[in-house]
């Protein structure tokens, strides 16, 4: 699939049970691979995650992301990612929550830091999973409303989405980016984020980060896709 940034108005992404060829022949390296990150990070948990084949970018109906997933475990996704994504035919593709404040302000979170991406800031987002397959579909609408609420605590009606998904494509990742809009400051929802990990005993974020423009950008911290949706909203807005 194409590098670049691609509007899409719907995203029809099938869920097709299939093996993975290069994971099976990798395993014993995946294996230690998977210790070795369990000694760094105890809490990691080796479920089960959905990855995209064969993905295409259809250019008309004003844009559709077509493709099919597959179930594989956590530690096979890890190793092929740190690995440096040796199956090219694969790609990680995510949904995530571009989180607006009333102000203009964009809502990133910070991991903690026992998450395998401690540390890191970008939108609420998550690998998709067994529980975003709806019959022979993969909901990653549905993805992003969980993973805003299950991260920071706000209502997917407290933040209602604008039409479509932005993709931004970059090596092999494909991240579905929608936007929200949010009837709060960055201040006001950067305390309300807070309240909410405070209560939680085991949560996924840090903290809430507000951007506010080119100043705000931190590309040791930002997923460069991450850096180069934000650049682009900000040349957009003007």
């Amino acid at each position: 699939m194409r590098k670049g940034i691609f509007e899409a108005a719907r995203l029809d992404t099938r869920f097709v049970p299939a093996p993975w060829p290069w994971a099976e022949h990798e395993a014993a390296r995946i294996d230690a691979h998977w210790r070795a990150r369990l000694a760094e990070k105890p809490r990691l948990f080796d479920g089960q995650v959905l990855l995209l084949r064969d993905p295409e970018f259809l250019e008309g109906g004003g844009g559709v992301l077509r493709g099919n997933f597959f179930l594989t475990q956590f530690r096979n996704f890890m190793a092929w990612r740190d690995f440096g994504h040796p199956d090219a035919s694969v790609y990680n593709c995510f949904s995530m929550a571009a989180l607006r404040a009333r102000d203009g302000a964009w809502l990133l979170g910070e991991m903690g830091g026992h998450t395998a991406n401690g540390g890191r800031i970008y939108f609420a987002a998550g690998t998709p999973d067994r529980s975003d397959i709806v019959g022979d579909r993969v909901d990653l609408a549905g993805s992003v409303a969980r993973e805003l609420t299950e991260e920071t605590g706000f209502a997917p009606e407290e933040a209602p989405p604008a039409p479509g998904f932005r993709l931004v494509v970059e090596a092999q990742k494909i991240a579905c980016i929608q936007e929200r809009r949010l009837g709060l400051t960055a201040d006001e929802a950067v305390a309300r984020v807070a309240a909410f990990l405070a209560r939680d005993p085991d949560p996924e974020l840090a903290r809430l980060v507000a951007v506010r423009g080119e100043a705000d950008l931190d590309a040791a911290l930002m997923p460069s896709f991450i850096v180069t949706y934000l650049r682009d909203a900000f040349v957009a807005l003007g």
